[in-house]
């Protein structure tokens, strides 16, 4: 499927969205759960890429906290605009995919 990095680029930030949505979680294990789930082409990069843009954007809250090893750790909470735009994501991809699955079925 080389064709998949261009098709997640639309997705992949409610993916994040979601991720964020289930716990407090910081950027390593974002990409590391996207990776588990199947996104292997994911990489931190993309990912702390789409977690500033959700701060810029106030989206999340962000808390450091010590690491143990190294600097501390960004951890991401979704916010109230976070979670409203998490449902607003769900909802175009409810509206896209029925009607993607339509097509498929022939128009039907």
């Amino acid at each position: 499927m080389d064709d998949l990095t261009e098709m997640l680029k639309g997705t992949l930030e409610g993916c994040v969205l979601e991720i964020i949505g289930g716990e407090e979680t910081y950027g390593y294990a974002i990409t590391r759960q996207l990776n588990e789930l199947g996104f292997a082409d994911v990489v931190e990069g993309t990912v702390y890429t789409i977690l500033l843009r959700l701060e810029r954007n106030g989206l999340v809250q962000v808390t450091k906290r010590p690491s143990g090893v190294g600097p501390p750790r960004k951890f991401y909470a979704l916010n109230d605009a976070g979670r409203e735009e998490l449902a607003k994501f769900w909802a175009k991809w409810q509206y896209v995919s029925s009607r993607i699955d339509r097509l498929k079925e022939g128009g039907r």
